[in-house]
């Protein structure tokens, strides 16, 4: 189960509903906290009320909890390197999500992280992607942002990028790619991987130099939810973006475009949810947009396992 865009200033029955779903892994995509601070003693107190919520301390208790960020509790709206006190956001962000002193993330820059659940054949790799730590400016004004062509503009700086070359090499059936903003869609105006176009083919390109199957994007940030799916890469990759869980947008803007949509564009406050059947010869992957109201299904992708396999 995974979402973005938790604001605490607003209702927060949406954690009962995750929690009745029974999720066996949970992943917050960033804005889990909506501080707009780079004082991190204000963003350890908009954390705190976070920390405080019944529902949301008795999810942490019953799911593994995952969780990066985006730019309302890394810094202020659209903030990436020229962060002032990353450092400082950073301890905090870890503070709160229980990071062991002895874990690497305590020592790297970036909240970047991965894991992988179950045993071989039935292998869930979540990769959680940091978009803010090592991201240049952006170019272009607030809502119309537009694509970087410079050779050295970079989404996830070097570190990370050699990092996560390292994880896709590792054994997995299905792959979890969390990133804050969306991947696939690339029609309008505000942050998104197609801002740095180098970067996004980058990604590609590794997808196939690793041989990496089963990769699923997991995005959020937009305050709406929708399901992409984006050919030219090694094979169909579905990017399904969750947001807000409880922070829509007030005023609908229409339909906007995205020529990979898959089904409709949700407005509701909504969470997202990937299934898989390992018990079928070909397991079979769901992927589903849910009301975050009372946890029913507006927008679901089913398909088999192998479609995320590149030709021999």
């Amino acid at each position: 189960m995974f979402g973005s865009c938790a604001d605490t200033r607003r209702p927060q029955g949406f954690w009962q509903v995750l929690l009745d779903a029974k999720p066996s892994a949970v992943v917050l995509l960033g804005d889990n906290v909506y501080a707009d601070t780079f004082d991190p003693a204000e963003l350890r107190s908009a954390y705190a009320k976070l920390g405080a919520i019944d529902g949301f301390q008795r999810l942490r208790a019953s799911a593994p909890l995952l969780a990066t960020w985006d730019d309302h509790d890394f810094g202020q709206n659209d903030t990436g390197v020229e962060h002032p006190r990353q450092a400082d956001a950073q301890k905090v962000f870890l503070d709160f999500f229980d990071v062991s002193e002895d874990s690497p993330r305590r020592r790297q820059k970036g909240v970047y992280s991965a894991r992988v659940f179950g045993e071989a054949g039935r292998r869930v790799q979540v990769i959680l992607l940091d978009t803010r730590s090592f991201r240049s400016g952006l170019e272009g004004g607030p809502k119309s942002y537009v694509p970087r062509s410079d050779a050295d503009a970079t989404l996830l700086g070097n570190d990370q990028w050699r990092w996560l070359a390292e994880q896709l090499r590792l054994p997995a059936e299905l792959r979890l790619i969390g990133s804050s903003i969306q991947f696939a869609a690339d029609e309008h105006g505000f942050e998104k991987w197609a801002n740095f176009p180098r970067e996004r083919e980058r990604l590609l390109a590794l997808l196939g130099e690793t041989k990496a199957s089963g990769v699923v994007i997991l995005s959020g940030d937009r305050h709406k939810a929708e399901i992409s799916r984006m050919d030219g890469a090694p094979y169909p990759l579905y990017d399904v973006t969750s947001s807000a869980l409880n922070r829509p947008l007030a005023v609908q803007a229409g339909d906007e475009p995205n020529r990979r949509r898959k089904g409709p564009l949700v407005w509701e406050a909504n969470f997202g949810v990937v299934e898989v059947d390992w018990s079928a010869p070909d397991p079979r992957v769901s992927l589903e947009i849910r009301r975050s109201d009372d946890g029913m299904p507006v927008v679901m992708e089913a398909f088999p396992l192998s479609r995320l396999k590149a030709a021999p």
